[in-house]
């Protein structure tokens, strides 16, 4: 899986590594690893900065779909997502609008501002 994370219970955050070229599926099997593991109320930084994505539009509306679903599992936590380039900030910033989840989550172009603004976050 082009996905490593680690899921740290006791400072209750999620961090993610994804590398290469994505599917659908790989990003659905980190999802559903993060339910499993009753971590959805955790804030996530998803560092994408090595990854592209091999997505259709259907592709991207399925996700969309399944992070809107995920609003009646209860509460997520705040999400920082860093793209590779800013040509996938658009594609990142479609997908949380299509989830429209209302918590806070946002598209950064630097780890370190991305890290800042999760840190600032408070728990759902």
């Amino acid at each position: 899986m082009p996905i490593t994370f680690t899921i740290d219970h006791a400072t209750r955050t999620v961090e993610a590594r994804f590398a290469g070229t994505l599917t659908l599926a790989d990003v659905e099997e980190f999802c559903d690893a993060v339910v499993a593991q009753n971590a959805l109320p955790y804030r996530k930084l998803i560092d994408g900065r090595t990854a592209t994505g091999s997505y259709t539009d259907a592709d991207v509306m399925a996700l969309g779909a399944r992070m809107a679903a995920y609003a009646m599992l209860g509460p997520r936590g705040a999400l920082a997502v860093v793209p590779v380039s800013e040509a996938y900030v658009e594609l990142v910033e479609r997908l949380l609008n299509l989830a429209k989840d209302g918590r806070p989550a946002r598209a950064f172009l630097s780890i370190d501002e991305a890290r800042r603004w999760l840190a600032e976050q408070p728990d759902p």
